[in-house]
């Protein structure tokens, strides 16, 4: 079938134009200069869909924040347990003020908590956008998924460069993140970077 907008060719089953990104009519074999009838927009599994705008977004991003948050404090509230008792045991124990070395340590944990919890984000939301659900949990309960510029599931590789994209949105005083809310697809910074859209099931 071809594109009412453009008249590229676009894959049968495909929601949006991979030339223009014109969400798709119903199945039309006629030429571009044939007249189209409107349609709904239909993902790639059969569903009516609609680009989902920035609030749905913002809201979903709470979400997964939250959801985040709380692994995270189970994740390390052991290790500062560990810290504080081994802390309090040379402030008040051995008699003296904390060693360099024991606050080197202290540092030596949080760098690597760090760490894990950024690898931890990581594959959430990269794991999470290229599985079946195409979504986070923030996402899923909205009714929100992460597809390619088609409509169809995207992969690992390309959920992770999403992710990595919102890098660059957020160092732009968070422009990036806001552009969802005025863009012709509502596409974030790191969705035009990645080559996605989110969108919601109608």
């Amino acid at each position: 079938m071809f594109c009412a907008k453009c008249g590229s060719a676009v894959a049968d089953g495909a929601s949006f134009c991979g030339a223009c990104g014109q969400p798709v009519a119903a199945a039309s074999a006629a030429p571009s200069g044939a007249p189209m009838v409107a349609a709904p927009v239909i993902a790639a599994g059969g569903r009516p869909v609609a680009y989902a705008g920035f609030w749905l977004r913002f809201v979903a991003l709470i979400i997964d924040e939250v959801v985040i948050g709380a692994a995270a404090r189970i994740l390390m509230f052991p290790f500062f347990a560990a810290l504080g008792v081994r802390l309090a045991f040379f402030r008040h124990w051995a008699g003296g003020p904390v060693a360099p070395g024991e606050i080197l340590a202290l540092l030596g944990t949080l760098f690597w908590l760090i760490a894990i919890m950024f690898v931890v984000k990581w594959l959430y939301y990269s794991l999470l956008e290229s599985s079946a659900w195409q979504a986070t949990l923030g996402k899923k309960a909205l009714g929100l998924q992460v597809t390619d510029l088609e409509g169809h599931r995207i992969g690992f590789a390309r959920a992770t460069g999403r992710y990595f994209a919102k890098i660059v949105s957020s160092m732009i005083l968070w422009i990036g993140w806001i552009m969802a809310g005025f863009t012709e697809k509502k596409q974030a910074l790191h969705d035009m970077i990645a080559g996605t859209l989110v969108i919601k099931k109608v």
